[in-house]
């Protein structure tokens, strides 16, 4: 149902099929690629020590003040200290289940969600603020103690929620975020940023034609850090330590060639895998401009249509890493330049 754009519509007195006014405005945010809003999880505490080292980080060890659910604002060294014994972790049976040993999966419930809600660049940063102010309080206020703070640090804007998992007045009771409260909290936040008159939209990237998958935060620091160290100047990076690779994404790339090299099926199966879900998309994009083509949307219609037929090919994680590995073996390199050039010697 998440990617059925048409299953949004409602039968009229005659039985054909109608989008109401959320709906257009929803095909007109998509098809006129509206920025998207990000809600996404990014972790949490397994115990104290973990929440209070999150807390710090996201306070800049100090530098930033977190707001918490009571409206009041902590700052310093401590804050995260403070927070964890204001909400009273102690009292919380998971808090004392064991640490599983090294190399084991760590199965203790967690104490805390690290949510992120953030915007693309350019996007005000006290409207993002506001928005978040509005959904923390009506997702968790008098529930789920929380506490949160605006990074603006990067070009896109976003607040880094932290939310206690044990419901404050009934014991037992925990939030469980699955993939449905996800969408419904990214549709959620679009609506309250339309509302501080930002442009925002909230849609599977599948309907968007969007198939590559979103880095996990751990790796996409790690890039990040390694393209940033690469554009320095070179007297600035030989006084710097070279930031680690990914090991993840060295481990993925060398199973990539590794499965290349011996004609692995796998990469063509998840190719097939992806094309048929976009071959339903397009099914639902089609449909939607039939029905909207009979409401007298003749010019939505083809817009629909035009956003279909400019979706980029499918392409797996895999087939991208592949092409990326061959161009980069293809790549001159200075070696490779010196021995190439005329007159130069070759071996």
């Amino acid at each position: 149902m998440a990617l059925d754009i048409v299953s949004h519509g409602r039968r009229g007195p005659g039985g054909a099929l109608r989008f109401g006014p959320e709906q257009i405005q929803q095909i007109k945010r998509t098809v006129s690629r509206t920025p998207e809003v990000m809600v996404k999880v990014s972790g949490g505490g397994r115990d104290i020590g973990g929440v209070r080292a999150h807390l710090k980080y996201i306070g800049r060890h100090g530098k930033l003040p977190l707001e918490t659910d009571e409206g009041l604002k902590v700052q310093g060294k401590n804050a995260g200290l403070e927070i964890v014994q204001d909400w009273q972790f102690d009292q919380c049976r998971s808090q004392y289940r064991p640490k599983p040993a090294e190399g084991e999966k760590d199965t203790r419930p967690k104490l805390a969600h690290n949510i992120v809600l953030s915007m693309p660049a350019g996007t005000p940063a006290e409207k993002v603020l506001a928005a978040a102010h509005i959904f923390a309080r009506e997702n968790f206020a008098l529930q789920y103690r929380y506490a949160m703070v605006l990074h603006t640090d990067q070009a896109h804007p976003h607040v880094h929620l932290v939310v206690k998992c044990e419901h404050e007045f009934e014991p037992g009771k925990r939030l469980y975020i699955r993939k449905d409260t996800l969408r419904r909290w990214r549709e959620q936040f679009a609506e309250l940023m339309r509302e501080q008159g930002v442009a925002a939209n909230a849609t599977p990237r599948q309907i968007r034609g969007q198939v590559q998958r979103p880095q996990r935060d751990p790796i996409h620091h790690r890039l990040r850090a390694m393209r940033a160290f690469g554009l320095l100047d070179a007297m600035v990076r030989s006084q710097r330590a070279t930031p680690k690779p990914s090991t993840f994404m060295r481990d993925k790339v060398m199973a990539m060639v590794k499965a290349l090299q011996h004609g692995d099926s796998s990469i063509e199966q998840g190719k097939q895998t992806l094309k048929r879900t976009r071959d339903a998309v397009t099914d639902d994009w089609r449909s939607t401009a039939q029905t909207l083509r009979r409401q007298g949307q003749a010019d939505l219609a083809e817009q629909v249509e035009r956003f279909s037929a400019q979706m980029p090919p499918v392409q797996t994680d895999a087939q991208r890493l592949a092409e990326q590995w061959q161009a980069q073996q293809r790549a001159p390199t200075p070696e490779r330049s010196r021995a190439r050039a005329p007159g130069g010697r070759s071996r």
